[in-house]
């Protein structure tokens, strides 16, 4: 017997690369015989692919494959969770820095996710939760969020995570800009003055596969950093710092694990809204929490790796 697959599939993803490449690996595996049923679900708007996941009846299917970026990604986790449905899940990276994908050495060749779907190692990983809302990889708020927000489209497809660094250099002016935090994290309480912080499942956010040094997607833990006020020419240094991986030693950088902390932002003049794996979430405050083993992810065989 073949194996039954549901496709929830952004088409504009990787300039509708997404959808060739799925074409690919649907004739791949009906060339090899492989394959017995498979459901498309095009999204068109927000929230069509948190609906499409929602709507999956587990025991009509062997996998449940959510092809297009970050954000592609995070609604139909998004939509498991919320719905409590358990079914292994195959990501096909077709955005632009697709940090989690990266980290797991998640195949983008058509024929090699075609192999992982033959013969997949189901690994359980951890998902992140910041109050009823869900992310898959990362969490961020300050300014690095906004950076995220005015990337032109044409410019994150054209230069992938180099287009988010263009534009924070273009701006860093605003990254002087800074909130006054407080992080309560079992007894211990964080008070500071920050630009920008991050929690994250796994150790990629941004193109920078070792910024979060100490992440792991499989031990139950959430890592946070903080970056705290910072003066315009301490910025590149740091950038600097990042590259080498020495950024969690200095003394501009809060750096913890934790499993349920609170964060939030009491004297910001204005609304902080946070970003999970690309898309807007919920506000400050807000209770930030780790599911451990959540998501049953499809990956390919180590010894299948290339």
């Amino acid at each position: 017997m073949g194996l039954r697959l549901k496709i929830i599939l952004n088409p504009s993803s990787g300039r509708e690369a997404a959808r060739s490449n799925i074409e690919n690996v649907l004739s791949y595996l009906s060339m090899k015989g492989s394959i017995e049923r498979a459901d498309i679900n095009y999204t068109a708007k927000r929230f069509d692919a948190m609906n499409f996941a929602i709507d999956t009846n587990p025991d009509e299917y062997d996998m449940l494959i959510a092809a297009g970026g970050d954000g592609t990604v995070n609604e139909v986790v998004t939509g498991l969770m919320r719905s409590e449905i358990d079914i292994p899940v195959a990501i096909y990276t077709s955005g632009t820095v697709n940090d989690f994908a990266t980290i797991n050495r998640l195949p983008s060749a058509p024929a090699d996710f075609a192999r992982m779907l033959e013969d997949p190692e189901l690994v359980r990983v951890d998902c992140g939760k910041a109050g009823d809302s869900y992310f898959m990889n990362v969490l961020a708020a300050g300014s690095f969020a906004d950076v995220i927000y005015n990337v032109q489209p044409d410019l994150k497809t054209a230069l992938g995570p180099v287009a988010y660094w263009i534009s924070a250099m273009k701006d860093i002016p605003s990254l002087n800009n800074s909130e006054h935090l407080i992080i309560h994290n079992g007894d211990e309480i964080i008070e500071t003055d920050a630009v920008m912080f991050f929690v994250s499942n796994s150790s990629s956010v941004g193109g920078f596969r070792n910024l979060m040094s100490h992440a792991d997607v499989t031990d139950g833990l959430l890592d946070v950093m903080v970056l705290k006020k910072i003066e315009r020419t301490e910025i590149m240094p740091l950038f600097g710092r990042i590259i080498v991986g020495d950024h969690i030693n200095s003394d501009k950088v809060i750096y913890f694990q934790s499993t349920d902390f609170s964060i939030e932002a009491p004297d910001a003049e204005n609304k902080i809204t946070l970003d999970l794996d690309g898309e807007k979430g919920p506000s400050l405050p807000v209770r930030i929490s780790c599911v451990p083993r959540a998501i049953n992810l499809v990956t390919p065989r180590k010894d299948n790796q290339v």
